[in-house]
């Protein structure tokens, strides 16, 4: 799977593909219901801002607010993420 999209949506990359330190906006969830709640559960939805802190292949821990999260690689991947400018 490319990290980055080719279409209308170009300028999005998945969550997977960022790197240590970079900061994103969560702009789409590639996923049912049930992933969006569990998401949202953990303080993460459309909207929010978060830094990856850690990498571990395509696994990710990120910071939201005041939370860090450790997101595998199946989930990392179906987060579509806009970079902070």
């Amino acid at each position: 799977m490319n990290g980055q999209l080719h279409n209308k949506n170009s300028n999005l990359t998945r969550l997977s593909q960022l790197d240590i330190g970079q900061r994103a906006f969560i702009v789409r969830i590639e996923g049912g219901r049930q992933l969006v709640r569990r998401l949202m559960s953990l303080g993460l939805r459309q909207g929010s801002e978060v830094s990856v802190l850690q990498r571990r292949g395509r696994s990710v821990v990120v910071a939201c607010a005041a939370t860090r999260v450790a997101i595998g690689s199946t989930i990392a991947e179906k987060l579509l993420m806009k970079s902070v400018s």
